[in-house]
């Protein structure tokens, strides 16, 4: 069976306890946990199908790791592969540039012209302006772990159940948190 690569990247630890939940979801066998301050290009070639998950910081900034990361993700070649995002952002703080750092990074694997799945819409939602926001949907799953971490374990759920299905896969899910 072929793994999905989940790459992330994560200061104070709120993008990879998502990744984790992701990953309980899908199920471990089937997902490799990557932290994007620890990989190198090279580990984006095993896998067919990958997840990318990043926060947006303060004014529309992208978290340190995947900033230092950004200049060798341009040069992954994503052709080929089934992409799915996910964000993690706070719409009320922040409302101008909520998700800025998932559409920002939409858009540099996108020249590649990679498989697209995941895409998340906008209702439930308050802010006033998102580089990640496409012909009224967002471009991943869209997480607000300041504002609606109440609202995040359903998102996930429905989210995973989204992605299994439009990745193609047959393993059974674990859905909630317990």
């Amino acid at each position: 069976m072929a793994k999905i690569g989940l790459f992330f990247g994560s200061d104070e630890g709120n993008t990879e306890q998502v990744a984790l939940r992701i990953q309980k979801r899908l199920g471990a066998d089937v997902v490799d946990l990557h932290d994007i301050g620890e990989v190198t290009q090279l580990e984006f070639t095993a896998y067919e199908q990958i997840i990318l998950g990043i926060p947006t910081w303060d004014f529309g900034q992208i978290q340190s790791d995947w900033e230092e990361f950004w200049d060798d993700l341009a040069e992954v070649d994503f052709s080929g592969k089934t992409v799915a995002l996910f964000g993690l952002g706070d719409q009320f703080g922040y409302g101008d540039y909520f998700l800025d750092a998932m559409g920002m990074l939409h858009d540099v694997i996108d020249a590649c012209a990679p498989e697209r799945i995941g895409f998340w819409p906008t209702d439930g939602y308050e802010y006033e302006a998102s580089k990640a926001e496409r012909d009224g949907e967002f471009v991943g799953l869209a997480i607000d772990e300041d504002q609606q971490e109440n609202l995040t374990g359903e998102r996930l759920d429905a989210w995973c159940e989204q992605i299994h299905r439009e990745f193609g896969l047959h393993t059974p899910l674990q859905l909630g948190d317990a």
